[in-house]
């Protein structure tokens, strides 16, 4: 068996901590042997099913230990694994589907309601039902041939299929190998300071990065216990935590804005908690300020993108929470026009501490998007370089501030405005839990801020009010000039803001 295969992993972990729980789902309670024995199984059924080397898996199902044995048992019979968002709607499935062309798809019915089955092409793949006879069609695969075909499966192999959030444009599939998967997840074990036996909470999707490497791999590498919850629910996240004595809790940054600003916070026992992890284009300061007196003595700020294999850098647990850390080991950060960073990093053009569009070169950089060459080039350049579309500024020691998207940049009677850093500042205001800004046309100016603001509960703070606070903190052109109070912001299913649904 290959060393940097998820296999190689599984079995790793089932020698090393045999009777150490593995995942903890309901009245699932199963160590890392019993959960190595339900993959094994798998692989071997869906090897017996027809699934074979370089075939694709399609899983269309909620957080899990069904997922957890569906997505490691596709990867250890040979297949890549291809996730499906459980928000999509039929017309989105298809086109992925269609695209990614694979042999079976794994369907845990009923999510939200949702009839994923329903929503299938009728002349698609073979549909395996995992909310029906999940358990007989596991137990019906050999493990014997499940450990053999793991055994077979080699570091270049590529082990998933992530299709970009298609934000802008149609999803692209982002490949990975199992190689990549391992090194880079193993990094980040070593960078968060995940522990064995520590207890992961997996609130974030696994059909996304966070969930399934950051959380499954991560896990199977340092022998940590899963905790998968199939949606975010507060009050019982609260719950959760106590009664399972939780350490580790990874997610996005809204996500512990709503536990700070539950009634029932206080009255909760989260002694337990010592780290999370979290990132996004904008991590609001004050926010993280507010996690680390209230809820985790550590809070690791971390960055990185799908085409990355979802790690670029990772900061320290008492860091600047301006700052998303440095380059994991053995790759390399650099700033277009902004200066070097990372170990020996050729770098940009410029100084440190100017901004630029962030690059990245390492063995953490994808494969290729899937039957898309074209794409492919546009974003890695011939000096292997892959282009984030993220602004960021590096200081001289190689630590990264990501600012903003290229994207997002709107432009104020000729002056460039990066809406992260207004979202900064409006963040501190007392009486905002989020905010989102966005550039809207003018005809005198071209484009003007206007933000989207969700007040903290009992708060409704006057527009007035916010455009004063960020005009004594910002220069005139950079202040919105309008703002809008919202219940909520859209987001997709990583919690990313999608902006382009504000400007409509």
């Amino acid at each position: 068996m290959a060393t940097h295969t998820i296999p190689a992993a599984l079995a790793r972990a089932a020698s090393d901590y045999a009777g150490t729980e593995a995942i903890v789902d309901g009245g699932v309670r199963w160590t890392f042997a019993e959960l190595a024995d339900n993959v094994y199984r798998c692989a071997g059924a869906l090897t017996a099913a027809g699934v074979r080397p370089g075939d694709r898996v399609a899983i269309w199902a909620p957080n899990s230990h069904r997922f957890v044995v569906a997505a490691l048992g596709a990867v250890t019979a040979g297949a890549a694994l291809v996730p499906l968002n459980t928000r999509f709607k039929a017309e989105e499935a298809e086109w992925i589907l269609a695209k990614s062309r694979p042999v079976a798809v794994l369907v845990d019915n009923g999510f939200l309601g949702a009839d994923y089955v329903a929503m299938l092409p009728a002349s698609g793949p073979r549909v395996i039902r995992m909310d029906q006879d999940w358990d007989s069609f596991v137990s019906s695969g050999s493990a014997a041939d499940g450990t053999a075909a793991g055994a077979a499966v080699d570091d270049s192999d590529v082990a998933d299929m992530f299709f970009t959030s298609g934000t802008t444009g149609k999803p692209k599939g982002v490949l990975s190998t199992h190689e990549q998967d391992i090194r880079v997840f193993t990094a980040w074990a070593d960078g968060v300071g995940l522990r064995p036996r520590d207890r992961y909470l997996i609130v974030n999707p696994m059909f996304h990065t966070f969930g399934y490497k950051a959380g499954i791999l991560a896990c199977l590498i340092r022998g940590a216990t899963m905790i998968p919850r199939p949606v975010f629910d507060v009050q019982q996240v609260l719950r959760l935590i106590e009664a399972e004595r939780v350490t580790v809790f990874p997610g996005p940054p809204t996500i512990y804005a709503s536990m700070l600003d539950h009634p029932e916070l206080g009255g909760s026992d989260l002694s337990s908690l010592r780290l999370a992890v979290t990132g996004a284009a904008m991590v609001p300061v004050r926010l993280i300020e507010r996690v680390r007196e209230n809820l985790f003595p550590e809070v690791v700020i971390a960055y990185g993108l799908t085409e990355s294999c979802g790690t670029v850098t990772i900061g320290s647990p008492n860091g600047d929470p301006a700052v998303v850390g440095k380059a994991i080991e053995g790759t390399e950060v650099s700033v277009a026009g902004g200066g070097p960073g990372g170990p020996g990093g050729p770098g940009g053009s410029g100084r440190a501490g100017e901004a630029g569009e962030v690059l990245v070169r390492g063995y953490n950089v994808m494969h290729g998007y899937f039957e898309d060459e074209a794409a492919t080039r546009a974003a890695i350049d011939a000096e292997g370089w892959l282009h984030t579309g993220d602004v960021g500024v590096l200081d001289a020691d190689g630590n990264l501030r990501i600012t903003d998207r290229l994207k997002d940049m709107y432009t104020v009677g000729g002056f460039n405005v990066y809406p992260a850093e207004i979202e900064q500042v409006l963040a501190r205001h007392d009486g905002v839990a989020e905010v989102a800004v966005v550039g809207v046309p003018d005809e005198r100016l071209g484009a003007v801020g206007r933000a989207y603001v969700v007040p903290r509960p009992g708060s409704v703070p006057a527009e007035d009010e916010l455009i004063g606070f960020c005009r004594e903190r910002l220069a005139n052109f950079k202040v919105p000039r309008t703002v809008r109070l919202v219940d909520s912001l859209p987001r997709n299913a990583s919690g990313k803001v999608l902006k382009y649904q504000l400007t409509r």
